[in-house]
């Protein structure tokens, strides 16, 4: 759940189902920053998509779509205002690619 390999999941909390609500802290192994956040699901049709809404009213979408030789996961989100979105996708992309890596252990 980290984009780079000096940050970590301290906390965090999943109820997945439509109504149910998630939060996590992430924070840098050094002690140096971190960040929480949350939301709440709104959607969820197991093995193909989980929706939510982030406790600042953004919006995210996760698709799980079966492909030959596995599943492909394709997340589309409202980008924040105070970061550069190509940042954010980067970022994003880092926290997949991490998942991939992990899974595939």
């Amino acid at each position: 759940n980290t984009a780079q390999d000096d940050w970590h999941t301290t906390a965090s909390a999943v109820d997945l189902r439509e109504g149910g609500r998630f939060r996590s802290r992430m924070e840098a192994k050094d002690g140096s920053g971190g960040f929480g956040f949350g939301g709440t699901y709104t959607r969820v049709v197991p093995r193909q998509i989980v929706e939510y809404r982030m406790s600042d009213g953004r919006e995210v979408k996760v698709e799980f779509i079966e492909q030959a030789g596995g599943v492909l996961v394709k997340e589309t989100f409202d980008a924040e205002t105070e970061n550069d979105p190509e940042l954010q996708r980067q970022g994003w992309q880092a926290i997949l690619d991490n998942f991939g890596r992990h899974v595939e252990r």
